[in-house]
């Protein structure tokens, strides 16, 4: 243990808090909570720990920040915070980085939409959820859709149109943009949609028939046959959910399993005693942790954005902070009690196996896919090699393409794929500053110099290291900067990965080059050199990146391809005609989804760019909005019809805009 992480665990507090420990290069590893945070923290550091990942942990721990709370809810809170904005990789958490779609019921207007989202805001709409892809929550929609028929569309319903869209013609909305329904009808035809999305469809159907019954009595003979319809396809979706309580209560059962390496979590939605779905989860660093350990992770970490608590939660094993957990879902589900249920025999135990049972499926599924996907991507990269005649197979790919509107707001995308598979941590964009106006293949240049220059710069860090540790007999260890300044004057005191210090005086060399040497952090995706460059066009941009390969003498280590969309022509440097690949091809597949992926990103981040622009522009006008005050509205609500759809309350509840202010941004948007 170093002389650092010694003085750190003789200073800990005794109160509750969070702990993060960081690597050499302070990145956060790992995530924790304690009521009492010296004890916690000194626990890692026995000699009688024998967990391997704990071991590893240890191993690479550097430094250790503290954060102190009141209590240990507000711990488990922190944590569950700090666990989702850093995902620490000894941390078990979810493997997905990305929020879960929700649907979304706009419940605060007057004729409530159905969305989907991945974010839950305090707008007085209603979720549902979450989904593990957007596929389940449209398959959903759709089947909903046809019992509740409900708007889609934007227009302001006034009951007044002339004229209603294709969806009223193919029974797939009840128009009450022209008054077929009325505000008070088609919000009740709403809150059954939202009731059977809570599992509650007794009621739904029992309110049905009785109207269905009325509309018959009345002679209403088109309205009764309508909610036949309806009655009918409810039962279809009933009749798929199986009854497995007599108990009318909600409940979810959570099981986890585990096989070589990889872990699953099955939750199983039980409303009204009826299993009404199923969701799959997979959990990262979960290896040699217990699995009581595993379902309190996923608990914190699944209820913490879940648009409904029941208010029984089954579990496969007790938790090891049963009380704190209860008491946090229990405030989540607004002070109602929470139950969280081991059972050991019976109806719900047998729950509990099913559970297992299908997360062990879902294991042996996704270990199938990958299984299939790995060949398919072997196959892949063979191919290319041998048709673009590369040295190696291209375990990794780089795929350039460039965006924007009109020369407006122009970006580049760098996507990376890994052994046949998308590197998402990898891609990096551009936003052009060099360019003005249509340029693409000035673009296209700017984003590739800018990218190699990262690579020869990380290079240049590296090699500066290197010889800063030659001189200071330090051999084979990279010098990280970890406190005082450097001292052109006298010797210098430089702390190493792995704690060593040294008090050695330093050259001339070392004196020039260590501001730039120490405290430099690689970009890992820029410091590897791809075993393919592909560009997104034909040899217009084959040949600007060609150029940019020779400046940094990377021509003979580097290669490089483009392919063309008209008829998915591969160029290459040198070579008069293209390469077509066949069409049943792997290859083919793999650089047109690698080229796909370039495009989407680009457009995806060229949007976002544009949109912000206009968005600032559009505020720049108004009297008394600062920089402040821009970044608050656009943080909430992302772009300018959303702000001038907004409400004066909705306005106010921005960080610095007070009445007077909303109303000025209403007045000039």
């Amino acid at each position: 243990m170093t002389d650092h992480l010694q003085t750190i665990l003789d200073n800990l507090p005794t109160k509750p808090g969070c702990y993060l420990m960081k690597d050499a290069t302070g990145k956060i590893i790992y995530v924790g909570k304690a009521v009492n945070l010296r004890s916690r923290v000194r626990s890692y550091f026995h000699s009688q720990v024998d967990s391997p990942k704990t071991v590893q942990l240890v191993k690479n721990i550097f430094d250790i920040e503290t954060i102190v709370v009141s209590s240990e809810l507000e711990a488990l809170i922190l944590e569950m915070t700090l666990i989702k904005k850093h995902r620490p990789k000894y941390n078990v958490r979810l493997k997905d980085d990305k929020r879960y779609p929700y649907i979304k019921v706009h419940w605060h207007e007057p004729f409530p939409k159905v969305t989907v989202t991945r974010r839950m805001d305090q707008d007085g709409s209603r979720y549902f959820g979450p989904y593990t892809s957007v596929w389940a929550v449209q398959q959903t929609l759709d089947v909903l859709r046809k019992i509740f028929p409900y708007l889609t569309c934007d227009r302001e319903i006034t009951g007044n149109d002339l004229r209603a869209c294709l969806y009223y013609d193919i029974k797939l909305c009840n128009a009450p943009c022209i008054g077929v329904v009325k505000k008070d009808e088609y919000r009740a035809v709403m809150d059954d949609l939202c009731r059977f999305l809570q599992g509650k469809t007794e009621s739904v159907v029992k309110r049905l028939k009785a109207e269905m019954m009325k509309a018959s009595d009345e002679l209403h003979y088109e309205k009764a046959a309508s909610i036949r319809d309806q009655l009918v396809a409810i039962e279809r979706v009933v009749e798929k959910q199986k009854v497995i309580s007599t108990e009318q209560i909600d409940s979810d059962v959570i099981a986890v399993a585990r096989d070589h390496g990889d872990t699953c979590a099955q939750i199983f939605f039980i409303r009204a005693g009826k299993l009404i779905g199923r969701e799959s989860f997979m959990l990262e660093g979960g290896e040699d942790e217990e699995s009581s350990e595993i379902v309190a992770q996923f608990i914190k970490q699944f209820y913490d954005e879940a648009a409904y608590v029941p208010p029984e939660v089954v579990l496969p094993d007790d938790l090891p902070e049963v009380e704190i957990i209860s008491q946090w879902l229990r405030d989540k589900r607004g002070g109602d009690k929470v139950t969280l249920t081991v059972p050991h025999r019976g109806e719900k135990r047998g729950l509990i196996e099913m559970a297992t049972e299908n997360a062990t499926e879902a294991l042996h599924r996704i270990r199938a896919q990958r299984e299939a996907d790995h060949s398919k991507h072997v196959e892949a990269m063979s191919e290319l090699q041998t048709a673009l005649s590369l040295p190696n197979p291209p375990t990794r790919i780089e795929c350039f393409d460039i965006s924007h509107t009109q020369g407006i707001a122009a970006v580049a995308s760098m996507v990376v794929f890994t052994q046949g598979a998308p590197n998402k941590k990898h891609y990096r964009s551009f936003n052009i500053r060099t360019v003005q106006g249509v340029d693409d293949f000035a673009s296209m240049r700017e984003a590739l110099r800018r990218r190699f220059r990262r690579w020869k710069e990380g290079q240049e860090i590296k090699e500066i290291g290197r010889e800063v540790e030659r001189e200071t007999g330090k051999e084979g260890q990279e010098i990280k900067e970890t406190g005082e300044e450097v001292d052109r004057e006298t010797s210098r005191q430089v702390e190493g990965l792995a704690g060593q210090k040294v008090d050695e005086p330093l050259s001339p060399f070392a004196i020039r080059h260590l501001p730039l040497a120490i405290g430099q952090k690689v970009d890992e995706s820029f410091a590897m050199l791809p075993d393919l460059l592909l560009i997104d066009g034909g040899k217009g941009q084959l040949s600007e990146a060609v150029q940019v390969l020779s400046e940094f003498g990377l021509s003979d280590r580097v290669p490089v391809a483009s392919l063309a969309k008209q008829q998915e022509e591969i160029f290459l440097p040198g070579q008069s005609n293209s390469i077509l690949l066949p069409r049943s091809s792997q290859g083919l597949f793999l650089v047109q989804r690698v080229r796909d992926e370039a495009h989407r990103f680009a457009i995806t981040h060229h949007r976002d760019r544009r949109d912000k622009r206009g968005l600032v522009s559009a505020l720049d006008s108004i009297p008394g909005i600062g920089p402040s005050r821009k970044k608050a509205l656009r943080l909430k609500f992302g772009d300018v019809d959303s702000i001038r759809n907004a409400s004066i309350e909705e306005l106010m509840k921005v960080r610095g805009i007070n009445e007077a202010v909303a109303r000025t941004i209403k007045e000039h948007l």
